[in-house]
This record gives C-alpha cells, sequence and structure tokens, in this order.
C-alpha cells in the first residue's frame, strides 16, 4: 500500500479495527427529526438544479437566473445562483418580524456571569442603529470592515450590518496578536475597524485596546475609522476624531432605518482565515447568495433546526462555525442562537449543563476536544442538572473517536439524542459530510456519508477511488453553493489550490482538502486528520491520529497528541503528550501501558521515545490541538505567535517539562 503521497507506507489498513458497531436512531427520536431522504432521491437525478431547494427558502430581491452558472468547459469559474440578488442581514432579521419580532434571537452569557437577550425586534433596533452609524463613519458597499472583539453581541451585530450596508466583515479572532491583527487587516485593506477596550480572560481583564492600537499604528495608512466597544467599563478614550464609541453610536442612531442593500448571490459577504494549526493562516472569502443558502440549508436539515429551536454552537464567530452556525444558520431559520464569552471547557465544570439547562438548548455542537474535557471532568456533573431539552448532539472540527462519541451519547444525551458528527472545513463553508439526524444510523468514530448534493469520494495518488478500508485522499468531486470564492474561481489561491484542487483524469473538477480517510462498504467515512498531520519514523509514515486514537483508549487518558522530535540518532523520535483522566492517576504504570498501545495498535516495531503528560494541551479557539506549537517546543525551536491559542500559559507548563 501507498500513502497519498505516492510514497511507501508502513501504516496497517484502518478499515476492520476503527469500524465500530451502527447506533440506531434513538427511539425517543423517531417522529421529531425534521430531515428527511427525500434530498437525496432529488440530488440523485437532478444535479445541480436540485440546490434550488435550499436557494428558494431565502428571501430574493430579483430571482437568479441559474442554479449553477459554470466555465465553458464545466469547470471553473463556478457561479451559484448567478443573477439573484439579496440581502444576508434581511433574510436573518427583517424577514422574521412579521411573526417572530418577539421571538428570541439572541442569548449572551459573558465571561463573569453578565447574561443578555435580543428579540429578533431588538436585534433588529441595534443593528439598523450600527449600520446607520457605520454609513456616517463612511462604511460603502464593498468596504471591509473588521472586527476584533471577545464573544459579546456586538460581534453579531456588526457582522449584520455590515452584510445590510453590503460591506465585507473580516472578524479577527480576539486572542489574536496585534500582529496578526495587522496582518489579516492589511491583506484585506480594511480601513474601518470594531473593537473593544478589552475583555475577560479566566477571570481575568485583557487589555485589547493596547494591541488594537499597536496593529493600526503598523499599518501602511491610515483608518477612517475604529469604534470601540466599552467591555471592561473603562470608559475608553474616544476623544481622537477617528475613534467613536459604540455604545454612543447605538444611542446616536437609535431608531434609525437601513434598507437592505440588494448584493448579487457572487457578491462577497465576508473574509475568514483558515485556522493555522498546521501551518500559515490563509484567507478565504465567501459570497453572499451560495453560501447563507447552504448553511441555513445544512443547519436544517444535519442539526434539525426550525424556528423556535435554541442552538448553541460553542465555537467564537471568530472561526468559521461560529460564522456559519451561530450567526447565519441558526438566524436564517428564525432561531434562538446562544453566545457565550467563555470556552466550555475552559469554566467551572457544571457552568455547561446549567446554561443548558436554564436557556433550554435544544441542539448543542461542539468540538470533540471540548466533549474529552466534559468527560475528565466526570459524568456527575451533566447528570446533575436536567437536561431533557437536548434534542441534537453535533460535532465538529476534528477526528472524534468512539470512545468520546460515546461519552457524549450516554451522559449528556441520555441515549435519546443522535450525535452527527460532521466534517467540513473554512474553505468549504457549511457541512459536506455527515449522518442526518433521524434518518441515519450513526457509527461512532465515523463522519457518515456525503450529503445530498455533495459528492466525496477517497483518492490514491494517481486519483482513482480507493476499496473499502483503504486510507487515501478525501476528495470533494463537485462543486457545491458554499464554496470559498478562490474555490470556486480557481484563481488567486496559490499553492494550495494548484495542489489539491484541479480536473481530474476524466475531465471533471475535484477539491482534495488534505485530509486522509478511509470509507467503508456502508458509505461511512472515516476522516483520520489532516495528510499533514504524518509523523516520519525511521523512515517509515504515521498517522498522527491513529497513534492517538490508540492512546485515549487507554484507560486513565483523557486526551492526546503525538509529534515527531528531530533525533541524532533515528532522526525523529516520537513524543506523546498525554492528558491524564484523574489527577491522582499513576503516571508511571501509564507510561508503559501507552507504550504498549501504540505497539499493539500501529506495528510492534513503533515505540514512543517520551511521553510528556501535561495538564492542557495547547489548543486554539475552536478547539484544535496545535501540534506545530508542540513540535517547535519539543525541538527547542522558537514558536512565534501564540495568540491563537484559548490556553497561552500551558506553553510555558510544556517547556518546564520538556526540561525536567
Amino acid at each position: 500500500m501507498t500513502d497519498p503521497d505516492g510514497s511507501p507506507d508502513d501504516r496497517r489498513d484502518p478499515g476492520s479495527s476503527h469500524e465500530a458497531d451502527c447506533v440506531p436512531v434513538p427511539s425517543a427520536f423517531e417522529g421529531r427529526a425534521t430531515p428527511t431522504d427525500d434530498d437525496r432521491d432529488e440530488f440523485a437525478v437532478n444535479w445541480p438544479a436540485a440546490w434550488a431547494r435550499a436557494g428558494d427558502a431565502l428571501e430574493w430581491e430579483r430571482d437568479y437566473d441559474a442554479v449553477l452558472s459554470t466555465g465553458d468547459d464545466g469547470g471553473p469559474p463556478f457561479e451559484w445562483f448567478a443573477g439573484g440578488e439579496l440581502n444576508a442581514c434581511a433574510n436573518c432579521v427583517d424577514r422574521h418580524l412579521p411573526e417572530r419580532a418577539d421571538a428570541v434571537a439572541l442569548e449572551w452569557n459573558g465571561h463573569i456571569g453578565e447574561s443578555r437577550t435580543y428579540t429578533y425586534r431588538d436585534l433588529h433596533r441595534e443593528v439598523n442603529a450600527v449600520a446607520a452609524g457605520l454609513r456616517d463613519l463612511g462604511v460603502d458597499a464593498d468596504d471591509v470592515v473588521t472586527t476584533y472583539l471577545p464573544a459579546v453581541p456586538a460581534v453579531a451585530v456588526v457582522m449584520l450590518a455590515c452584510a445590510r450596508l453590503g460591506a465585507v466583515h473580516n472578524v479577527v479572532f480576539a486572542g489574536f496578536s496585534a500582529d496578526a491583527l495587522a496582518t489579516r487587516m492589511e491583506r484585506a485593506g480594511s480601513r474601518y475597524l470594531v473593537t473593544s477596550d478589552g475583555y475577560y480572560r479566566r477571570g481575568e481583564a485583557v487589555d485589547q485596546r493596547r494591541r488594537a492600537d499597536n496593529a493600526t499604528m503598523s499599518l501602511p495608512y491610515e483608518l477612517d475609522a475604529t469604534v470601540v466597544v466599552d467591555r471592561l467599563g473603562t470608559n475608553p478614550d474616544v476623544s481622537r476624531d477617528d475613534r467613536h464609541a459604540y455604545d454612543a453610536l447605538v444611542d446616536a442612531y437609535d431608531g434609525e432605518r437601513v434598507a437592505p442593500v440588494p448584493r448579487a448571490a457572487t457578491d462577497p459577504l465576508f473574509r475568514i482565515y483558515t485556522s493555522g494549526t498546521t501551518g500559515e493562516p490563509k484567507s478565504v472569502t465567501h459570497t453572499t447568495g451560495g453560501y447563507l443558502a447552504q448553511v441555513a440549508w445544512s443547519t436544517r436539515r444535519v442539526l434539525d433546526v426550525t424556528a423556535d429551536a435554541v442552538v448553541w454552537s460553542t465555537a467564537d464567530p471568530g472561526w468559521i462555525t461560529g460564522h456559519s452556525y451561530g450567526v447565519y444558520g441558526p438566524l436564517a431559520l428564525g432561531a434562538t442562537t446562544v453566545l457565550t464569552e467563555w470556552s466550555p471547557d475552559a469554566v467551572d465544570p457544571d457552568r455547561p449543563w446549567a446554561l443548558v439547562e436554564d436557556l433550554g438548548v435544544e441542539v448543542l455542537y461542539t468540538a470533540p476536544t471540548v466533549v474529552r474535557s466534559f468527560a475528565k471532568w466526570g459524568a456527575e456533573h451533566p447528570a446533575g442538572h436536567d437536561l431533557s431539552s437536548l434534542r441534537v448532539l453535533g460535532s465538529v472540527g476534528e477526528p472524534f473517536d468512539a470512545e468520546t462519541w460515546e461519552w457524549y451519547y450516554e451522559h449528556v444525551g441520555g441515549g435519546d439524542c443522535p450525535v452527527v458528527d460532521t466534517w467540513w472545513q473554512t474553505e468549504t463553508g457549511a457541512v459536506l459530510l455527515s449522518t442526518l439526524p433521524g434518518v441515519d444510523e450513526a457509527r461512532p468514530g465515523a463522519v457518515g456519508g456525503a450529503l445530498a448534493g455533495v459528492g466525496a469520494s477517497v483518492r490514491d495518488a494517481s486519483g482513482e477511488p480507493t476499496d473499502p478500508g483503504q486510507r487515501g485522499w478525501l476528495t470533494i468531486d463537485r462543486p457545491w453553493p458554499a464554496m470559498a470564492r478562490e474555490l470556486a474561481t480557481a484563481t488567486d489561491w496559490g499553492a494550495r489550490v494548484a495542489a489539491e484542487s484541479g480536473v481530474g483524469r476524466d475531465g471533471d473538477w475535484w477539491y482534495r482538502v488534505g485530509d486522509e480517510a478511509f470509507v467503508d462498504a456502508d458509505g461511512y467515512v472515516t476522516v483520520l486528520g489532516r495528510a499533514d498531520d504524518v509523523v516520519n519514523v525511521d523512515g517509515r509514515r504515521f498517522s498522527t491520529g491513529e497513534i492517538e486514537h490508540a492512546l485515549v483508549e487507554v484507560a486513565g487518558v483523557a486526551e492526546a497528541a503525538v509529534i515527531a522530535r528531530d533525533d541524532p540518532d533515528s532522526g525523529n523520535a516520537l513524543v506523546a503528550y498525554v492528558t491524564t483522566a484523574d489527577e491522582r492517576t499513576d503516571v508511571s504504570t501509564l507510561r508503559e501501558a501507552l507504550g504498549d498501545a501504540v505497539a499493539a495498535a500501529i506495528g510492534a516495531g513503533v515505540r514512543l521515545d517520551q511521553v510528556v503528560f501535561t495538564p492542557d494541551l495547547p489548543k486554539t479557539r475552536s478547539g484544535k490541538i496545535m501540534r506545530r506549537l508542540l513540535e517547535d517546543i519539543a525541538n527547542g525551536e522558537g514558536y512565534g505567535d501564540t495568540s491563537a491559542l484559548r490556553n497561552p500559559e500551558v506553553v510555558g507548563e510544556l517547556e518546564a517539562r520538556h526540561q525536567d
């Protein structure tokens, strides 16, 4: 067997040992689900026209001419709903006012216990005020407005206000450094910034205004305006002509109405960066019509969200999940979205479940690493709260091992909630692979198959589909509405598009996503992780995902990450970073068990050269483990910017443990 780049591969065939028994649709859920398999039948015979089902769920200012327009050869540029005009803000707010003005649109829960509720009427009023204020500051259609805010209501309001004006929002995660902010603003040509005086992190106030000022001073141009949210109650100085207080702006324009600007379906809605967990972050642009249509469509079908549903997507709005399933998806459907300033795995262990109980959360969408933290804390915490409101549990962001899946299903969902393990990327904009709740059986550890309208396969280095159980490149075989503009046009994307998308041997367009996977005989796809999440030891290549899977199956292990450290003798040495489920665990005996588990699962010739026990792993705010940072620490190299981490304090701990 060869690996996807064509080099020899000593890794085992994952097919048989990774498969788990299917879990049927919970009997308590039968008859309650919205999704059906009708879409699959329609798309099977009527692609791409069947995507009109998604487009027609939106309100259009001008009807589109065609669902999909292509280049002369049937390839790029792909234009979804071309000729159509709409406004994303109007679809997420205005159209709900006649029947749902008093329904709750947004529930916010702050870091130090504050809360705020917005009805759709409230949201409409504040969005209009902010839009009017931004317009008078000079913001026009196609201008780029950057937000550098914690997860407070203003971040969603500004996103919607920009959409209302036809401006492009460029949301930058609040934890990023001044350099990271400056880079993202300069690349976008953004002359408008909405930031805050600070935010709370682990109960401590963080001075964000200083970082924002440092970033803007390093730009090669002057900003036209900066708006500052008073998060800490510091009454920040806005005496300069180009600085304005957010609250004062809202008060000054309260009650004004701004007509939504019609936007072509192919016009940009926002820019966003990939997470950069394995390398340099990349910017992508999502367009208005195709993105919003597929996000609303997938929110309804994959997460079973309807009007009146309460949805908690735990991702920060600085990441694509926070955009798609924290703001646009739920609001497009008239649902209630929950926004928390705190991360659910970095607070009191009872706080997430108290929130679910108090707000009646029906859909919980989070990352496997968050669920592992829940499991580490203990089942007594969810058991101590009434979680009967939960209907659907979702997972996103990284491969979901079967053991953690089962804990989520049993201890959070009580065996009554289907778990949808979803696969998608910043580049895809919306979920592409998943089971459907109420329709499909689930297989713990596998994400399921491609959604209706999405073509996906696992292919080898020559582009041929692999046999069931054989690893290869996960590949999307045809375009989809929410695809990033860079993929749809196949220009301005650089080396990655050249390497990962193009025209296949049969003349069809494809997108090789950069993940390794295998598909079983039933069509369930198991994603093994990024293809660049591979370690090379003694000339042999091993998937970090497979090794980590073996480690977390050892009793007493909560989480694990594996990297290869430079070694003068072997070239590379295998290092495992492990967090235990209980601080009292005897790590001396656990160390031996971990080595045995890797040898048994991967091969007797594979051994762990070092095991580093740590209270936590470095993770982005979206819950992804930053393995490249672990590799830099292990090799004693400079690791640069750690502002993407939600727990930067762990870096010093890891350095100290390497020196012990």
